[in-house]
């Protein structure tokens, strides 16, 4: 099979580079100007032999709403209409740094935070290697413009869809906490496995968030008289951080709200106690005066 080039008549595909010079000469055309796509009756995988070709048109243009969902939260995962898109780790990384600047990025920037030993000539070439890489699955998932590298338009992704609800719902915009807080309860940790730099300043950045918003809902739930759900909320925001104390506040009042006194009470014995192993501290005032009235009726029986 061939390639028709406007007004040139009928040519034969480039090969698929074999070293860093022919990625260099063939990712001069940009990331976005090539897609892989898989010919009728071809094999899967990419390479020679395999039956990928050069195409304006990837499988997921051809879609009329397809989508491409990059999962960050509880591991890297990537999936097109559905299906799974297997890619190399060096990609994986190309594609989470950009996804998490969340803005175009600067080749020369992306190329040194992923490759930080490396002299800058070999950092760029192992990013023209994994963008060439990223490509081969026929999604397209990363777009250039000049120096820049961004997400493609069609990619949506999880940590940032996490972080505008948890924005939205500690500024109170984000309309009825029960919407979406069962799946922020479930969210987990930003790439867990990944040890990165880059990664353990972002993983605690989306964790503070996800705490905090966490913590709000418990408390909108509560006035919402959702005390199941906000029970569940602050569970999960001391599971996160368990010295928390506007955590603990925000679950005995939701204990309190259902009409659970020895739940409110036990739920602050547990903080107390952590406080005292943990920090050789007390609670403060403040919290012990939630409880204090039911202890001492509790103390008097």
């Amino acid at each position: 099979m061939s390639c028709a080039a406007p007004g040139t008549g009928r040519r034969g595909p480039p090969a698929v580079p074999s070293g860093v010079a022919d990625v260099d000469r063939l990712m001069s055309v940009g990331v976005a100007d090539v897609h892989l796509v898989q010919d009728p009756g071809a094999g899967f995988a990419g390479g020679p032999g395999s039956g990928m070709r050069p195409s304006g048109e990837s499988p997921i243009d051809r879609g009329a709403g397809g989508r491409i969902h990059l999962s960050l939260m509880q591991g890297f995962a990537l999936s097109a209409d559905q299906r799974p898109v297997s890619i190399p780790l060096s990609a994986q990384r190309v594609v989470a740094f950009i996804a998490l600047r969340n803005r175009p990025t600067l080749r020369p920037y992306v190329a040194e935070m992923l490759w930080l030993d490396a002299t800058q000539d070999r950092a760029m070439a192992n990013l023209r290697s994994a963008l060439w890489r990223l490509r081969q699955p026929g999604t397209a998932i990363v777009e250039a413009s000049g120096d820049y590298l961004s997400l493609g338009p069609r990619v949506a992704v999880d940590v940032l869809d996490l972080m505008a609800w948890s924005h939205a719902m500690l500024t109170g915009a984000a309309g009825p906490a029960c919407e979406r807080v069962d799946e922020i309860v479930d969210a987990g940790d930003l790439l867990p496995d990944w040890y990165d730099e880059w990664v353990l300043i972002e993983r605690e950045r989306v964790r503070q968030l996800r705490l905090h918003a966490l913590e709000r809902a418990c408390v909108e739930l509560t006035t919402m008289g959702e005390f199941g759900r906000a029970i569940e909320a602050g569970m999960a925001a001391i599971a996160e951080e368990p010295l928390h104390e506007s955590g603990h506040v925000a679950l005995i009042n939701a204990h309190l709200g259902e009409g659970n006194r020895a739940e409110a009470i036990r739920q602050y014995e547990t903080y107390a106690r952590l406080m005292r192993e943990e920090l050789g501290l007390a609670p403060s005032p403040d919290v012990a005066a939630l409880v204090s009235g039911l202890c001492a009726a509790a103390s008097a029986v």
